[in-house]
């Protein structure tokens, strides 16, 4: 399909560069093909669904992946930014860096403790090698849990870039970028749908015999590479890794067996789900990396509604939301949330997507 198709302008002034507060208070479009848009709030998700729904949310924690620093070494000491896109090993990331050219492979980077505590010696990484596509490979001084915790004390949370053009990452994000289920390290982005829940929220939708189940996709930084081909079928999706445990496989198909509903709570649990599904719907366990890209004509096999967010115009995940409820219909109901006011993108307002 033409990649035009799925463009749309959107006021600029309405990209939310901080979440609503408490993270349940996000509005909620409600969309059902062929049916009047409803304007609710994400508090009112538990009267949404219906007893026996099954909602699947990712477990994946994001890690602190921005880093700051400068080249040590030769000459001038440049400021250099990373973004930490992919671990290798237990000492080695693929990363994007800027800028770029400043950067040779032998050269150290020292990332920066300037204005911040930090119990751990100072955090050199060597360019190992530099890739066409601008990334480069970090190897750094320490490794594995070590690593880990430098990172951590060293490192801002990865803000999409439509907010960190905007304003620096902080302190606030250190808990907003992160969902109430985080438990698995490993991700670079937030799976943002998951970012509306609080415990009272989860609380509501158990008591009403709505079941919660998590997998684990690690979100790449793929996730927010424009579709620059004309045409979809010449884009080429980034793996992510990911992890459909055996029992969880099991609970869902008993629940859809019993005439249950499996409710993906965001595009990353969907496009796990729908890897991990056969041909019929059944569930398998699963653990590999996926590259699925879903488009308009998917036929999907196990999920049968989905919450999300408002997404980047020409993006695989508007795309996803248009094979999902239809093109026609997200259009018209991306022009509806333009026209009343949502907030748009990772920390902006959600809605729920029946299946067209």
């Amino acid at each position: 399909m033409r990649t035009d198709l799925f463009d749309f302008p959107l006021p600029p002034e309405q990209i939310a560069l901080r979440p609503a507060r408490p993270r349940d208070a996000a509005r909620l479009l409600v969309v059902r093909p062929g049916e009047s848009l409803e304007d609710r709030t994400v508090r009112a998700l538990p009267e949404l669904l219906q007893p026996g729904d099954q909602l699947v949310v990712n477990d994946t924690r994001v890690i602190p992946a921005s880093l700051h620093g400068r080249r040590i070494g030769r000459g001038e000491e440049p400021r250099i930014e990373a973004n930490l896109v992919k671990r290798l090993d237990g000492s080695r990331w693929l990363a994007f860096a800027k800028p770029g050219k400043r950067l040779a492979v032998g050269d150290t980077i020292r990332f920066g403790d300037e204005g911040r505590v930090c119990f751990l010696g100072q955090l050199d990484a060597t360019v190992e090698a530099k890739g066409e596509g601008g990334e480069i490979t970090l190897a750094f001084a320490f490794h594995g849990p070590v690593l880990d915790q430098a990172i951590a004390e060293r490192g801002d949370m990865p803000l999409p870039p439509y907010i960190a053009s905007r304003r620096d990452a902080d302190d606030e994000d250190r808990a907003d970028y992160q969902t109430l289920f985080a438990q698995r390290e490993g991700s670079v982005a937030a799976p943002t749908a998951g970012l509306h829940f609080t415990d009272a929220l989860v609380a509501r939708l158990k008591a009403r015999g709505i079941a919660l189940h998590t997998v684990t996709l690690h979100v790449g930084a793929g996730t927010f590479l424009p579709v620059k081909v004309d045409d979809t079928a010449d884009h080429k999706m980034h793996a992510e890794y990911g992890i459909v445990s055996a029992d969880t496989a099991n609970a869902l198909n008993a629940a859809r067996r019993a005439g249950g509903r499996i409710v993906a709570v965001g595009s990353t649990s969907l496009r796990l789900i729908e890897s991990a599904a056969a041909e019929d719907g059944t569930l398998r366990p699963f653990a590999a990396e996926t590259a699925i890209f879903i488009t308009p004509g998917y036929h999907f096999r196990a999920t049968d509604l989905m919450l999300t967010n408002f997404h980047l115009p020409r993006s695989t995940l508007f795309m996803l939301v248009a094979a999902f409820s239809g093109l026609g219909t997200m259009r018209g109901a991306y022009a509806h949330a333009i026209e009343h006011g949502y907030r748009f993108y990772s920390y902006g307002d959600a809605c729920l997507l029946h299946r067209g």
